[in-house]
């Protein structure tokens, strides 16, 4: 493997890894803080993919808008959308066992791609890359990368230290970390839990959606894209501690090396290193790199 090989293997493993973190740090939040096994968040990567197939086009025509436009509007329909499941569907899961948030969040999933089958059909979509992101690097005489890539890993990157920078350095973060920790102490001190479930769930509902609209251009849009990342994020949460958005990341990264790198040199074994992975830090660490709200 020559050495611009290599680098491209090294920027599609850290590309990778940085997506998957975005699903995943929504989800060990929502895990972490409620205590709710949410199976049903990567249908919120579904939908964010799906919302970037459908709204290109309305935000095209209505009013002119181009790739960012429907970003921001994607956006902000995640946010309401995760507001509204949060007040009509998991709130009612945080004094439930796990049997039924995983009965209830399954259902969700069956409600979630039988709207996306009625509305936008089964076929496989392609989402076209923005023209002023769509050319590439030279690596090399013979080799090059795309731009759109890059544009993935450093957007993943900001929204990686935006939120690092909330959940350390803010009060609002101070809160999110204490209702991680004991929920009935940081309602006593004043804290209105209630609210901060739903706006924690709201981002986690908003972060995954956007995973899945800046990777429909470079993955595609097809149903049950939801179910595949959904099993990679649980061991993400796994790997990095249930509800640290640090070790998130750190496991995003370990992850993305692991699955490109195996599948280069491994191909045989590539299926099962990640969990291999899993299984040596939980032997080494069993509660995961770093305890909630780090």
């Amino acid at each position: 493997m020559d050495f611009f090989t290599l680098l491209i293997q090294v920027l599609n493993a850290v590309q990778y890894g940085l997506l998957l973190f975005l699903v995943a740090a929504g989800l060990t939040l929502i895990f972490g803080m409620m205590g709710i096994i949410n199976l049903a968040h990567g249908s919120f990567y579904m939908i964010g993919a799906y919302l970037s197939f459908g709204l290109a086009p309305i935000v095209a025509q209505t009013i002119d808008g181009g790739f960012l436009v429907t970003l921001v509007v994607g956006l902000i329909f995640a946010i309401f959308l995760g507001y509204l499941l949060e007040w009509l569907f998991y709130s009612y899961l945080y004094e439930r066992d796990h049997l039924q948030q995983v009965l209830m969040t399954y259902g969700l999933i069956l409600v979630f791609e039988e709207v996306r089958s009625l509305l936008l059909g089964d076929d496989v979509h392609s989402v076209a890359i923005p023209a002023w992101l769509s050319a590439s690097v030279q690596l090399g005489d013979i080799m090059t990368y795309p731009i759109y890539r890059l544009f993935i890993s450093g957007i993943c990157l900001l929204l990686a230290a935006a939120m690092l920078i909330v959940l350390t350095k803010t009060r609002l973060g101070m809160m999110i970390r204490a209702g991680s920790v004991n929920r009935e102490m940081t309602q006593s001190l004043g804290v209105n839990i209630q609210f901060l479930y739903r706006l924690v769930f709201a981002s986690g509902v908003a972060i995954a959606a956007f995973a899945g609209m800046i990777a429909a251009p470079v993955t595609s849009v097809y149903p049950g894209m939801g179910q595949s990342i959904l099993i990679i994020c649980f061991v993400v949460v796994v790997i990095g501690g249930i509800g640290s958005i640090r070790g998130a990341l750190i496991a995003s990264l370990l992850i993305g090396f692991v699955d490109t790198f195996g599948k280069v040199l491994l191909p045989n074994v590539a299926g099962v290193l990640v969990y291999v992975l899993m299984a040596a830090i939980l032997l080494w660490k069993p509660s995961g790199l770093f305890k909630a709200g780090s």
